[in-house]
C-alpha cells in the first residue's frame, strides 16, 4: 500500500508542472493595454528651414531631407515609390513584379494612364515612362506626414497638388481642390496616422472601399463592433502599430501584388503569442485556420464595398451602343442598392451607383460575408504576356496552398469582366486615361484605339481583335476584426449543409459535421444495428434464465 502511494507523488507533480505551464501560455490580450507608439512628435514650427515661402512641393521636400538627409536614399528604394520589385515564381522564373506591372480586374491597370494612377503615388511628376525614380526631390513627404488634414493631390495631376483652384473633374466637377498651404502642413508634420495611410489605400479603384471591402474611410472614426484594434472605444491603435517601419520599408505586403512569401507581411501572432483561448480544441484550430478567419465574420460593415465589375458594358449611349462608333449621348448613371450578407436582401437604406457610362456596371455588398481558402503565402498571378484560357474566368492573383502546406483565410472575391486580345488570347492593357482624339478610352470611348494605345505603350502585339473576359482576383481580408463574442462559433462551420466552409474542399481536408464518408457511416450503422441487436439478445437471454431459476 505504501509504494502505491509513493508512485502517485511524482504523478501528481508532473500533471500539476503540466497545467501550470498550460496556464502560463494562456494569454489575456487585452487590447486596451496594448502599447501605442503614435506619440507626439517633434515640433517642427520653429525650424528656420520650414520658415521660407514655399512655392513648389518639391522645395518642401529639399528642405526636409536637408535635415533628414539619409530618408530621401532610403525611400527611394521602397515599393511605396518604386511600385515594383524583383520577384520569381514557378511560372514566369525571375519578373518585376507590383503595381506598375501586375494586371487588375478594377482599372485594369497603370502603364499608359499614370498621370490618373499616380495620384497615389508618394512622388511628383509620375506621368509616364520618363520619371526619374532615382530623383529625391520628387518624393513627396506630406503626403505621409501631413497632420493638418489640409494636404490633397489632384485625382489627375500625376502625384501633384493643385497650384491654383480646381475641380473634379475639371469641367463641372463638384469636388473642388485648393493649393496647399506648404508651410502650414511643413510645420504640422509627424508620424502616419490613420489618415495619411487611407489617403490611398481607402480610396484605390476609383472610389471608397471599392478594392479591399476591408479598408475605408469609416476606419478613421470608427468603434470596436466594426474594428477592435482601430475602435477609438476599443484599443484606438494607428496602423504603424502593427505595420511596424524601419528605415522606410512598410511590412504587409497584398497577395494581389507580391508572389513571394517574404517576412514582409503583418501578421496576428506578431502581437498576440501563446495559446490565448480557453478551449484547447480551439487553440489546436490555430496551426490550420487563420486568426482572421474566425474573428472577421463579416466585410464592408460601414460602406459597401464593389464585387463586380463589368467594363463590357461601359461606352454605351442612350440606344445601348457604342459611343465611340455611334456618338449620341451616354447612358445614364443608373442606382441601385448593395446586397447585405446579414439579411441577404438588398439593403435600400445605401444607395449605389450600378452603371456609369466611363467604366460599365458594378455590383455591391455589405456586411459581406467572405469567401474562404487554404493559403500558403504565395501566390501566382497573371501578366499581360500570359496566354489564358478565356473558357472559363480568369484567376489573376492565385493563391497556392492546401490543407499540407496553408491555413483557411477568409478572402474576398473579386470578379470582373475585362478586354482581351481574342487572337493571341492574352489580357489587353488599354489606354484609359488622357486628352481627346488620343485613344484614351475615357474620352474617345473607341476599345480598338484604347487596346491598340495601351499594348503600343507597354511594347507589346496587338492582333486586332478584343473581347471581353470574366476575371477573379481575391483579396485577403485582414482588417475589420469583430469583438471576441462576435466571433464564429463551432456549428458555423461544422454543418452538414449551409456552413461558412461549404465551398472549401481539399483532398485532405476532413471537417466533422459537414463531411461524410459513405463506408465510415454504413460501418458505424452496422455497429449501432450490431450493439441494439446484442443489448436485445442480452436482454432476451437474460429473462429466459431468469424463469428458468
Amino acid at each position: 500500500m505504501e509504494k502505491r502511494r509513493l508512485f502517485f507523488i511524482p504523478l501528481i507533480l508532473l500533471l500539476f508542472l503540466f497545467f501550470n505551464a498550460t496556464a502560463q501560455n494562456k494569454v489575456d490580450y487585452n487590447l486596451s493595454k496594448a502599447p501605442h507608439v503614435h506619440k507626439a512628435g517633434t515640433d517642427h514650427s520653429k525650424f528656420p528651414e520650414l520658415q521660407k515661402k514655399f512655392k513648389t512641393p518639391q522645395e518642401v521636400t529639399q528642405a526636409c531631407l536637408s535635415c533628414h538627409n539619409k530618408r530621401g536614399d532610403e525611400f527611394i528604394k521602397t515599393p511605396h515609390w518604386l511600385w515594383n520589385e524583383p520577384v520569381k515564381d514557378k511560372k514566369h522564373g525571375s519578373y518585376m513584379n507590383g503595381k506598375a506591372e501586375v494586371v487588375n480586374n478594377f482599372c485594369l491597370g497603370i502603364r499608359s494612364n499614370e498621370p490618373r494612377c499616380t495620384s497615389c503615388h508618394a512622388g511628383y511628376g509620375w506621368k509616364d515612362k520618363t520619371f526619374d525614380f532615382k530623383n529625391t526631390k520628387n518624393i513627396d513627404c506630406l503626403v505621409c506626414h501631413d497632420q493638418t488634414g489640409t494636404y490633397k493631390k489632384y485625382p489627375a495631376g500625376a502625384g501633384y497638388p493643385v497650384s491654383e483652384p480646381k475641380t473634379f473633374p475639371p469641367k463641372g466637377g463638384k469636388k473642388k481642390f485648393f493649393p496647399p498651404d506648404y508651410n502650414k502642413i511643413a510645420q504640422n508634420v509627424g508620424l502616419p496616422k490613420r489618415q495619411n495611410c487611407g489617403t490611398c489605400h481607402y480610396k484605390g479603384g476609383g472610389g471608397n472601399n471599392v478594392k479591399h471591402g476591408d479598408l475605408e474611410v469609416a476606419l478613421n472614426n470608427t468603434t470596436k463592433e466594426v474594428d477592435v484594434h482601430m475602435g477609438k472605444d476599443g484599443a484606438n491603435m494607428q496602423c504603424i502599430e502593427c505595420h511596424k517601419t524601419y528605415n522606410h520599408q512598410i511590412p504587409g505586403f497584398l497577395a494581389t501584388i507580391q508572389t513571394e512569401n517574404k517576412d514582409n507581411r503583418v501578421q496576428c501572432e506578431d502581437c498576440h503569442k501563446g495559446d490565448f483561448h480557453k478551449e484547447e480544441i480551439v487553440n489546436r484550430h490555430m496551426k490550420k485556420v487563420a486568426c482572421q478567419t474566425c474573428h472577421i465574420p463579416y466585410y464592408a460593415k460601414v460602406n459597401p464595398t464593389k464585387m463586380k465589375w463589368d467594363w463590357s458594358q461601359a461606352g454605351l449611349n442612350t440606344e445601348g451602343k457604342p459611343l465611340g462608333q455611334y456618338g449620341g449621348k451616354p447612358k445614364p448613371k443608373e442606382m441601385g442598392h448593395p446586397f447585405n450578407g446579414k439579411t441577404g436582401k438588398p439593403d435600400e437604406s445605401i444607395e449605389v451607383d450600378t452603371y456609369f457610362h466611363m467604366k460599365g456596371s458594378f455590383e455591391w455588398g455589405v456586411n459581406v460575408v467572405p469567401d474562404y481558402v487554404f493559403f500558403n503565402g504565395k501566390a501566382e498571378h497573371v501578366l499581360f504576356t500570359d496566354k489564358i484560357d478565356d473558357s472559363k474566368p480568369v484567376v489573376l492573383n492565385k493563391l497556392e496552398g492546401s490543407y499540407k502546406d496553408g491555413k483557411i483565410i477568409p478572402v474576398k472575391i473579386f470578379k470582373g469582366k475585362q478586354i482581351y486580345d481574342k487572337e493571341y488570347k492574352n489580357l489587353i492593357q488599354p489606354k484609359l486615361f488622357g486628352k481627346k482624339g488620343s485613344g484614351a478610352f475615357w474620352a474617345d470611348f473607341d476599345w480598338q484605339k484604347a487596346a491598340q494605345k495601351g499594348m503600343e505603350y507597354i511594347g507589346q502585339k496587338y492582333s486586332g481583335k478584343y473581347g471581353f473576359v470574366e476575371t477573379r482576383s481575391y483579396w485577403p481580408l485582414n482588417h475589420m476584426v469583430s469583438p471576441k463574442e462576435e466571433a464564429l462559433k463551432c456549428q458555423d462551420c461544422h454543418v452538414p449543409e449551409g456552413g461558412r466552409l461549404a465551398k472549401l474542399s481539399d483532398p485532405d481536408l476532413y471537417i466533422p459535421g459537414r463531411d461524410r464518408f459513405a463506408g465510415l457511416d454504413t460501418f458505424g450503422w452496422a455497429i449501432i444495428f450490431l450493439t441494439i441487436i446484442g443489448v436485445v439478445l442480452h436482454g432476451l437471454g437474460r429473462i429466459v434464465l431468469s424463469k428458468k431459476n
